[in-house]
């Protein structure tokens, strides 16, 4: 049930006196190397339709062992910067959604910002699996919209392919690699173009996808109840992000949502009445890049062109913990 306090808050900080805060560009970057279905089927014992009509993916990259996070990560923020007409130097703050960071300390955020020479930055490394790049888009808008911060780079990178059984039928053929990446900067009252974030987690039944501390684990995942609660926890995020906004599914021009699953894109469409053409999916050549989906799927639709300025966009993803989460953001920088 949606919080009725929640929901007129984060109206009041729309609609009110608050700072807003707005998407500037968006960028994203894959590793080198890309892995086709016959490869992935050789190690599995199927075929490539076999994995297709299952997932929706036809080939995803894989980083090869010299090539570090921290690499393709800068790549997808370079391009946000360079868009945004943004320095390095001038961030405040870096904040970086991810599961599989380089090393542990420093975090994946600090390496990052040493990587693009963002001297003065904070920052910031979120661990929510799949829904690791919302869960740090509502950081850093946070922080610009409490005028803590005034140029915020919000990143979505993994490596997903170095934590994943690749004889696994469950998830060699799911999982991959990349980064996207958006700039955030702040908007005067009332004008702003990030709206509602909401967040939820549900950790009764790890069970059903997770990931153990112990040295060379790999995720474990039952296909089946984590398809059924990503479909199901989706479609209700969608309605309640979209009622904490004061819209309706009419008036979204684009849903972006988490690219794990063909099959779960298409489901959420349809329990939704959601028109296929409003519903961004470019799984087919990345796979499920966990925390990188949502932004590069974000990239995707904007050199699409599908993104004017003032689109309603809503964002929506679903990962192991159980985490999940949505927004609603209005395209583009405000002007007023």
């Amino acid at each position: 049930m949606l919080d009725d306090a929640l929901v007129s808050g984060q109206r009041r900080a729309l609609d009110g006196g608050a700072r807003g805060a707005a998407v500037l560009s968006v960028g994203a970057s894959l590793p080198r190397r890309s892995v086709t279905n016959d490869e992935v089927a050789a190690r599995i014992g199927k075929t490539d339709e076999w994995i297709y009509t299952r997932t929706g993916i036809r080939e995803r990259r894989h980083a090869e062992p010299d090539e570090r996070l921290t690499d393709v990560a800068a790549a997808a923020s370079r391009e946000a910067l360079e868009r945004a007409g943004v320095a390095a130097a001038e961030l405040d703050l870096v904040v970086v959604g991810t599961l599989t960071a380089d090393e542990r300390m420093p975090n994946a955020a600090a390496a990052l910002a040493q990587e693009l020479g963002a001297a003065r930055a904070g920052t910031i490394e979120v661990n929510a699996a799949c829904t690791g790049f919302l869960t740090a888009l509502s950081i850093g808008a946070a922080q610009v919209e409490a005028g803590r911060a005034a140029r915020v780079l919000v990143v979505g990178a993994d490596f997903i392919s170095r934590i994943t059984d690749h004889d696994s039928k469950q998830t060699a053929m799911l999982f991959a690699d990349g980064a996207g990446a958006v700039v955030l900067g702040p908007t005067p009252a009332g004008a702003g173009r990030v709206g509602p974030i909401l967040l939820r987690a549900d950790a009764s039944s790890p069970e059903f996808l997770y990931l153990s501390r112990e040295g060379g684990s790999t995720i474990e995942m039952d296909g089946h109840a984590t398809f059924k609660h990503a479909v199901n926890r989706m479609v209700e995020m969608t309605q309640e992000v979209v009622a904490a906004a004061g819209l309706t599914l009419a008036d979204v021009d684009a849903f972006v949502y988490h690219q794990a699953n063909a099959r779960i894109l298409k489901s959420v469409a349809e329990r939704l009445l959601l028109d296929g053409a409003r519903v961004v999916d470019c799984i087919e050549l990345t796979g499920n890049m966990s925390a990188a989906s949502v932004p590069y799927a974000l990239a995707i639709a904007d050199a699409e062109g599908r993104l004017r300025d003032g689109a309603r966009v809503l964002l929506a993803a679903f990962g192991g913990g159980f985490t999940w989460g949505g927004a609603i953001v209005e395209w583009g920088p405000a002007n007023g």
